[in-house]
């Protein structure tokens, strides 16, 4: 009694969750052993999701051209199933349904057979042998070595950034400053003066260069760094930067 409870409970979620992208499956109970769920000649492209109930299983005539791995795992009631009339494409992804097939002969009605590529077509997808897969296996095994590398690469530079930044905040810098270079010769600034005047006249050109000579005199007796602030700006420096600076 409880089994065609739960057979009925399940044919009533079937009719609502298994869909095709043109018809509905028809699911009906099959008593005593499960569910019926025909998808046959219902345009399908890709299998749905189907209840853990079912016991037969008819996707005949569709579009189906590899069955996702794991998609038919747990249906352990399944007795009865039929996958002839598919367009399968037997490479890679074709592997899991193979295998599938093979551990469950019993349940298949028809052999479903390869579409393309042509080199396996009208072949049975049981008759696929292990050297058939041998490239998979190898492509992805590269796949895995190629990340397992680069993982241990990015590990690398992760930890070199880290012990980089460590030791530039663990370093002290020394600035040295000969004295040659702590002021400038009036020469030297004197011709980075702009000449854009014009010479007017004689006189007016003795005057100009009077001029221009008291205001030159002026801004080289103004230091150039307020002396007060310098030692505080040395400090800071020397305390949050670890730089130190030095005359020699």
């Amino acid at each position: 009694m409880l089994l065609n409870l739960s057979s009925v409970v399940f044919y009533l979620l079937a009719t609502s969750t298994v869909h095709s992208t043109g018809k509905s499956c028809l699911c009906s109970p099959n008593l005593p052993a499960g569910l019926k769920v025909n998808c046959s000649s219902s345009g399908l492209m890709d299998l749905p999701h189907l209840p853990p109930e079912t016991a037969e299983l008819h996707l005949q005539d569709n579009q189906l051209t590899s069955v996702a791995a794991g998609r038919l795992d747990h249906l352990i009631h399944l007795k009865r199933v039929s996958l002839s009339g598919n367009p399968f494409h037997c490479d890679c992804k074709i592997q899991y349904l193979r295998n599938w097939l093979l551990k469950n002969r019993a349940a298949v009605s028809k052999e479903p057979v390869c579409s393309s590529p042509s080199s396996v077509a009208q072949k049975a997808i049981t008759e696929l042998t292990d050297d058939f897969f041998f490239s998979c296996t190898l492509a992805h095994c590269t796949q895995g070595a190629y990340n397992y590398v680069m993982g241990v690469l990015l590990c690398c530079l992760v930890v070199l950034l880290l012990w980089s930044l460590r030791l530039a905040r663990n370093s002290t810098f020394t600035l040295a400053i000969d004295k040659r270079h702590a002021g400038f010769e009036a020469d030297s600034l004197r011709s980075l003066k702009p000449k854009h005047r014009r010479r007017l006249n004689t006189g007016l050109s003795e005057v100009s260069i009077d001029s221009d000579s008291v205001a030159f005199t002026e801004d080289l007796e103004r230091p150039l760094v307020n002396m007060e602030l310098l030692p505080q700006v040395l400090d800071v420096l020397h305390k949050k930067h670890n730089i130190k600076i030095k005359s020699t």
